[in-house]
């Protein structure tokens, strides 16, 4: 009996950290780490300290936890209405919205805490600003509004490559905003890719989403708009390094474009569109960019410089 009870409650305690691990969407921090090195790799044009580099991508982490947790308690209505996130923890009602909502605050103020004794003061208070974007302006303030949600409020997603640039250096030089501009520019290709796969979700959850409010051509036409900016954006960074990322930057760029087309001529023609294969695309594409860029500053060959 006592072997059952102490069985019993250890999976419960299991259950409870998995439901508040669930709370900060653990693959999107991935995602977000994966281009706060290669950040920290061109802000140093090396390799930074090992030490460093740990205490930006904990502290990061915790910072897009906390953002996540917050998002979640703020969306509880909506996730409990869309298949895709009907089995997040408070939508479930496995995690009381209370809860969620300290654990989140507390992981923000860790997080802040964190960076300023590990990294510096600025890369601290950019993380913070990144927090409170995402939940008040992103998600309160324009997600149930207005088809430009995710084109704004993406902004908080760009933050990652300036913390970890602000980490290094101490200050944003312009290569971070390009950086910065890169994800801002793959973010609405990248998520209206997904929106229409989940278009239905969306709108009976009552967001409007571009591919709830528009056409799929109309959708698919400002997923080749933006391709080809993020391409060219890309090229902004050749004045920092060499030929490895400039090769990388423009056969990735270019074949990008080349998918965004090809699936904007498919929903022109009226055929059968399968937008996750341009999403799972967008996900290669920007940790192949951003490794071209860890390893292009790591080889620290000669850069193109500037031209003038």
């Amino acid at each position: 009996m006592r072997r059952d009870r102490g069985a019993t409650r250890l999976q419960r305690a299991r259950e409870v950290v998995d439901a508040y691990l669930a709370l900060t969407k653990t693959r999107i921090i991935e995602q977000l780490l994966v281009v706060t090195v290669p950040a920290m790799f061109l802000a140093q044009r090396g390799v930074p300290s090992v030490w460093l580099i740990l205490a930006t991508l904990v502290g990061g982490a915790m910072a897009a936890a906390s953002a996540h947790a917050l998002n979640c308690v703020v969306d509880a209505d909506i996730d409990a209405k869309m298949k895709r996130t009907a089995r997040r923890p408070l939508a479930k009602g496995v995690v009381p919205p209370r809860n969620a909502l300290i654990f989140g605050l507390v992981l923000g103020a860790i997080s802040s805490v964190w960076l300023a004794l590990t990294t510096n003061l600025l890369a601290a208070a950019l993380s913070a600003a990144a927090i409170a974007f995402y939940v008040l302006v992103y998600t309160l303030l324009l997600k149930r509004r207005t088809a430009q949600n995710i084109v704004w409020g993406g902004a908080a997603g760009c933050m990652p490559v300036v913390i970890g640039w602000a980490a290094v250096t101490g200050d944003v030089g312009w290569p971070a905003l390009v950086m910065f501009g890169v994800i801002f520019f793959w973010t609405p290709p990248h998520f209206w890719a997904l929106a229409m796969r989940y278009r239905d979700d969306y709108a009976a959850a009552g967001v409007p989403m571009l591919p709830v409010v528009a056409t799929p051509t109309q959708v698919s036409v400002r997923i080749v708009v933006y391709s080809w900016v993020m391409a060219l954006w890309t090229l902004l960074l050749f004045p920092v390094t060499s030929w490895i990322y400039a090769g990388v930057a423009v056969l990735g760029g270019a074949y990008f474009v080349y998918r965004s087309h090809r699936m904007h001529a498919a929903v022109k023609a009226g055929r059968d569109v399968t937008p996750m294969k341009l999403f799972h695309l967008s996900n290669i594409y920007l940790c192949v960019l951003f490794a071209a860029i860890a390893v292009d500053a790591a080889v620290a060959l000669p850069v193109f410089g500037l031209p003038f």
